[in-house]
């Protein structure tokens, strides 16, 4: 059985925020580009909107890695432009969004500035000079603990009688079962 409210994707306890937004179409139309009403739904790398609430395909999905996000009031004339934010990536399609009210836009806004933020301290830059550094300390700790524990255990010492085995204290009276 399908589950009575429809979940965007499977992973729902990551939904970060969900609403409706009004979208800018990238299809500008004769009259310009048109603002459209959007299920909108944030999760910890992707921004997915649909057609509604209860679409179970998305009309669209990218991940916010490498984006910003800003308030835009320059992108509407009317009321509503401090309603309105955007997400830009150099390279990539920008993201035009209104939001219902000024407050709405600001937390969508930092809802995804922070995950920006977790998602450049949680990844690791690649670089190789880092990267052999890195395991160069790994490795110097690891060699030198092994090689002081090594020595300690396999040097040639005299045989005085105390094996490795006699690790309790022989008592007065008492004597050790190997001699």
């Amino acid at each position: 059985l399908e589950e009575t409210v429809p979940r965007p994707f499977q992973d729902a306890g990551n939904i970060l925020k969900q609403g409706y937004l009004e979208k800018r179409s990238r299809d500008h139309g004769f009259f310009g580009s048109e603002w459209q009403k959007r299920w909108c739904v944030l999760n910890r790398r992707t921004f997915y909107y649909y057609a509604n609430e209860k679409s179970k395909q998305p009309k669209g999905t990218f991940s916010i890695e490498h984006y910003s996000a800003r308030l835009a009031s320059h992108l509407r004339k009317d009321s509503r432009r401090k309603c309105c934010f955007e997400l830009i990536c150099p390279g990539k399609r920008t993201y035009e969004f209104t939001a219902p009210s000024p407050a709405e836009a600001e937390d969508w806004v930092d809802q995804i500035q922070f995950l920006l933020k977790d998602l450049t301290s949680l990844t690791i830059p690649y670089d190789e000079e880092d990267e052999e550094e890195l395991y160069n300390d790994v490795d110097s700790s690891d060699s030198l603990n092994t090689a002081s524990h090594n020595t300690t255990m396999n040097q040639d010492e005299p045989d005085d009688g105390v094996g490795e085995d006699d690790i309790y204290e022989v008592l007065p009276g008492e004597q050790s079962n190997k001699q």
